[in-house]
């Protein structure tokens, strides 16, 4: 006996074939543009947050634990920051970055060696120095690879907190002459303080005219989400200082977060939510988040400058980060354009005029055009498949009927 089928399943076979290749194909064009970022709770890797601070209430203090989580993949601030390009440019080979926050620990996993921090500096209990400092300088270790962004820098650590992390003016002041006198390149200030105070306005001057670029974060990251409700707005120090760089927190989409601190005069936003670094003991992983990792992502990229453009001066990088960034409301920092873009006298003006409208998100008009064109092509594509199927499957039943109607030879 012939089997009438077995014409027919190599064609539906291949028919099936290309259905099955053309819809993945155009499966990303109708989801959303390829550049969309992913989410940045960073819940889903199970990662212990680092605190920007400790209980001051506290009857002892008890240091942040040793992480015993590891992150399962890179986040996506180091994907936005496009640090795999940029590194392909420069690691900062060449430049010292001071960080002034809770210390850092010297001998951290991760920090390469390349830290330098004396006495009460190098016992960062609070842990959040040294986060930052991975942020920085960090060798990219483990399988996750998370690098810094200026991974051949020198990082020098100082302490602008007391024990628990709470900042103090005249701490910071004098952690900003310390970098100063070492020659710092760059000065990322972690901290921001409610009230101005003469002694860090004097100590910013100075460090700022002896060549420094200065990048301090815009608020204090906020310790609870419900806190900052009821905040008015206020400027904060010392971002808030003439020729410091005010750098914010942003999430994926351009946006700050719902829990950020309003505050006004901001340069600059960077990613400040779900970032991934290490800690000072062991060598897990922690989510970090505030102005504070925003700020030290773009001392990081200060520092990438620097070293390509030694000759700059402080108020040329500046314009160079900002110029550079991605137009917004509030510019968005880029890395890689900061790095290699090459600017002109005209170039500003232009920047600033598109940063004047009200975008927050790349215009995805063209990338909508191209999903639409992708999903009428496989909708035809599909129809195609399908009458190719009804023509290999129903005509030779219906030839061998004699063209007669499914149910004639039942009567």
């Amino acid at each position: 006996m012939k089997r009438r089928g077995t014409g027919a399943v190599r064609p539906l076979c291949g028919a099936a074939l290309a259905a099955t290749l053309l819809l993945p194909v155009a499966a990303p064009a109708v989801a959303g543009p390829a550049s969309a970022a992913p989410a940045a709770d960073g819940k889903r890797q199970g990662l212990p947050p680092m605190p920007s601070a400790l209980d001051p209430g506290a009857d002892a203090v008890e240091c942040t634990a040793a992480s015993r989580e590891k992150a399962e993949k890179q986040d996506w601030s180091r994907q936005r920051l496009d640090l795999a390009r940029a590194h392909q440019h420069g690691t900062g080979a060449g430049t010292t970055v001071a960080l002034v926050d809770t210390g850092v620990r010297a001998d951290a996993v991760g920090l390469g060696g390349r830290v330098t921090a004396r006495g009460a500096a190098g016992d960062d209990c609070v842990g959040h120095g040294t986060f930052l400092a991975g942020l920085i300088v960090g060798e990219g270790w483990g399988t996750t690879r998370l690098p810094g962004v200026a991974p051949g820098a020198e990082l020098l650590g100082l302490r602008g907190t007391d024990e628990r992390g709470s900042a103090d003016a005249a701490l910071v002041a004098r952690a900003v002459r310390e970098a100063t006198a070492a020659g710092a390149d760059v000065i990322a200030i972690g901290v921001a303080l409610p009230k101005r105070d003469e002694g860090l306005t004097t100590a910013v001057a100075e460090a700022i005219d002896a060549g420094a670029v200065v990048v301090a974060a815009a608020t204090p990251d906020p310790p609870t989400g419900n806190a900052t409700r009821e905040t008015p707005t206020r400027t904060y120090w010392p971002a808030g200082e003439p020729g410091v760089l005010s750098v914010a927190d942003m999430l994926p989409g351009g946006d700050r977060p719902d829990d950020a601190l309003p505050t006004d005069g901001v340069d600059l936003v960077a990613p400040g939510a779900g970032v991934v670094s290490g800690g000072p003991r062991g060598d897990g992983h922690y989510l970090g988040a505030g102005a504070s990792v925003a700020a030290a992502y773009t001392a990081g990229t200060a520092a990438l400058i620097r070293a390509a453009r030694p000759d700059d001066t402080p108020d040329e990088i500046v314009h160079r980060l900002t110029a550079t960034a991605y137009p917004a409301d509030t510019p968005q920092l880029d890395a890689y354009a900061a790095l290699t873009t090459v600017l002109d006298d005209a170039d500003a003006p232009a920047r600033t005029r598109a940063a004047a409208g009200p975008v927050t998100v790349r215009d995805t008009a063209s990338a909508d055009r191209a999903a639409d064109r992708a999903t009428l092509f496989v909708l035809l594509g599909t129809a195609g498949v399908l009458a190719v199927l009804w023509a290999v499957v129903a005509v030779p039943r219906a030839r061998a009927r004699g063209w007669r109607p499914a149910d004639a030879g039942r009567d």
